[in-house]
């Protein structure tokens, strides 16, 4: 194999190995993003169960029904 085919092929890996981090990072931002926006969601669901025990009592203090 010649020093130019070798350079070639060497030059054609890299060409494939760049565009294979470029879609890898591409795939790792949308999923930060959902990552993100499930951890907003995941805090504002968790404030709403803080207001609605602080509000309606937590079900633990309720007595069982008296069928029990």
């Amino acid at each position: 194999m010649s020093l130019e085919m070798r350079i070639a092929e060497l030059e054609s890996r890299l060409a494939f190995q760049d565009d294979t981090i470029q879609a890898l990072n591409d795939v790792l931002i949308a999923q930060q993003r959902v990552v993100d926006r499930m951890q907003l969601q995941l805090t504002a669901l968790a404030r709403r169960q803080e207001e609605l025990l602080s509000q309606f009592g937590s079900v633990e203090d309720e007595a069982p029904p008296p069928h029990y």
